[in-house]
C-alpha cells in the first residue's frame, strides 16, 4: 500500500469521506501526523460553529390544555413531525460542514450504539439533548458515558424506564443496558442481574412536558441489590458505575467500536480496548491488521451520502426545500435516516444495505447529487480529456482505483460529467470502503 493509499484509507474510515485536497494535505504530513492530527484537533472546528444547533422550541406538547381536543393532538404531532425532520436536516447538514469530522463520525457510530429512534420518543429536543450527552463524552472514559445515558430521557423513554417503579419492575432498560450497551451477549451476566439491575433503576421518570428527567424516591426500590456480585442499595449511578468498570464492556465497546471501522473481518484484537474511547480508536487505526481491511466494509447510506456531499462540495442546507426533502426521502428509500434506527439493536451493517431496492434508492440519489454538484466538482472531471475523466473521478471521489469492469462502464459516459460522476457514485469502487 503506497502511502496515499494508506492515508485515503485511514480517512475514509475515520471520517465520512474525504475530499482530494484532504487527501493531499494528508499524504504530505504521512500517517501518523495525521492520525494525530484527526484524534486531536489543533484549531477551533469552524465547520461546526457555521452549523450551531436548531433553535426547536420546547415540545408542541408542553402547550397542550389538560384534556386537549383531538385537532389540537394532531397540530402537536405535525409540529413535533417538523421539529424531528428540522433536527435531521440539521445534522446531516453538521456532518457535512465539521471540519471535527472524528466526531461527527464518532457521534453517529454512538448513536447507532445507544439506538433511540423519534418513532417512539417523538420529541426532537430530547433527542437533541440525547446527541449533545453523547457528544459531550463520545472520546472520553466509558464511566461518565455509561452514568449520563441511564438518566438520558430520550433512552428512558425509548426503553419504558418511566413505568420501572418498585412495585411493578420493568426490564427493558436494564436488559439492553447490559446485552446491548455495555456487556454484550455472552457478557456474563445472568437473568438476576438484569432483575437486580431494574430495580436499581426505578424511581426514574420523564416529564413531558419540561422534558426533564428526575428521580423519585417513592418510586425507587431501596432495598439491597446483588448484580454481578457486587451487592448493596445500588441506585443508577452505582449500577451504571459497575457496568462501565467491567472488563467485559471495556471488551465489547472496543469491537463494536472495530466491527464499524475496520470491518467484521479479520476479528477485533484482542488488547484493542484503550482508557478512553479515543486511545481505542487510535488503536483500531494503528493495528497492524486494519491495513488488512481496505475494500472490505460496505458504506452505511448516511456515511455514503455524507461523503459524497463533501466531495462534491454541497451543502444540505444551501438546496433548496424540495432537493432537502429528496436527499431525506432517498435516505429513507435506502433504510438509514437520522434518528429513525429501526430497533435498539440499531441498523444493519455489510451486504445487508446491498439490497435490490436500495440499490434503485442510492442510483436516484447519486442521480440527484450529480444534478446539484458545486461547479467546482463538475470542472475538475471537465478540465480532463474524455479519456482521462474516469481518473479524475476517482481523484475527486478518493478512489483509490477503478477494476477493469468498472472502468469499462465508465468510458462511454465521460463525455457527459454529470451522469458520469452519478455512475461512479453507485459503483464497487466507492460502495465498499
Amino acid at each position: 500500500m503506497t502511502e496515499r493509499e494508506a492515508v485515503a484509507h485511514l480517512l475514509r474510515r475515520a471520517t465520512f469521506g474525504p475530499t482530494a485536497d484532504e487527501v493531499d494535505a494528508a499524504e504530505r504530513v504521512g500517517v501518523a501526523a495525521t492520525l494525530d492530527a484527526l484524534l486531536t484537533p489543533a484549531t477551533p472546528d469552524r465547520g461546526a460553529a457555521a452549523t450551531p444547533l436548531p433553535a426547536l422550541g420546547p415540545d408542541p406538547y408542553a402547550a397542550l390544555a389538560e384534556k386537549p381536543s383531538r385537532e389540537q393532538r394532531q397540530q402537536a404531532n405535525r409540529e413535533r413531525r417538523e421539529q424531528v425532520l428540522t433536527l435531521t436536516g440539521w445534522w446531516l447538514d453538521r456532518m457535512v460542514a465539521a471540519d471535527d469530522q472524528v466526531a461527527e463520525k464518532l457521534l453517529f457510530f454512538w448513536h447507532g450504539h445507544w439506538a433511540t429512534s423519534a418513532q417512539k420518543v417523538r420529541s426532537a429536543p430530547l433527542l437533541l439533548r440525547q446527541l449533545e450527552t453523547l457528544r459531550r463524552h463520545g472520546r472520553g472514559p466509558l464511566e461518565p458515558l455509561v452514568t449520563a445515558m441511564v438518566r438520558d430521557p430520550a433512552l428512558i423513554l425509548w426503553l419504558d424506564g418511566q413505568k420501572n417503579t418498585r412495585k411493578a419492575p420493568n426490564e427493558n432498560l436494564a436488559r439492553e443496558l447490559m446485552e446491548l450497551f455495555t456487556l454484550g451477549i455472552g457478557g456474563g451476566y445472568t437473568e438476576s442481574d438484569v432483575k437486580e439491575g431494574a430495580r436499581a433503576l426505578t424511581g426514574w421518570v420523564v416529564d413531558r412536558r419540561t422534558g426533564a428527567a428526575r428521580f423519585e424516591a417513592r418510586r425507587h426500590d431501596p432495598r439491597p441489590k446483588t448484580i454481578l456480585g457486587a451487592t448493596g442499595d445500588l441506585d443508577a449511578e452505582a449500577y451504571a458505575r459497575l457496568l462501565a468498570g467491567r472488563p467485559e464492556t471495556a471488551r465489547f465497546v472496543a469491537a463494536r467500536l472495530w466491527f464499524r471501522y475496520a470491518g467484521p473481518q479479520p476479528a477485533a484484537p484482542a488488547d484493542l480496548a484503550g482508557p478512553d474511547t479515543a486511545a481505542t480508536l487510535r488503536r483500531v487505526f494503528t493495528a497492524p491488521a486494519f491495513a488488512q481491511t481496505r475494500d472490505t466494509l460496505v458504506k452505511q447510506p448516511v456515511e455514503w451520502l455524507v461523503g459524497a456531499l463533501r466531495q462534491l462540495g454541497v451543502r444540505p442546507s444551501a438546496l433548496p426545500e424540495q432537493r432537502r426533502r429528496q436527499v431525506l426521502a432517498g435516505l429513507n428509500a435506502m433504510d438509514q435516516v437520522p434518528l429513525r434506527p429501526p430497533s435498539v439493536g440499531g441498523w444493519p451493517a455489510g451486504t445487508a444495505w446491498l439490497t435490490t431496492s436500495s440499490l434503485q434508492a442510492r442510483l436516484r440519489l447519486a442521480t440527484l447529487l450529480a444534478t446539484v454538484a458545486a461547479p467546482a466538482a463538475l470542472d475538475r472531471l471537465a478540465a480532463a480529456p474524455p479519456d482521462g475523466r474516469p481518473d479524475a473521478l476517482a481523484r475527486l471521489l478518493v478512489v483509490d482505483a477503478w477494476s477493469a469492469r468498472t472502468r469499462a462502464a465508465l468510458a462511454p459516459l465521460a463525455k457527459e460529467p454529470r451522469r458520469l460522476l452519478a455512475a461512479g457514485l453507485v459503483s464497487p469502487e466507492y460502495t465498499v470502503s
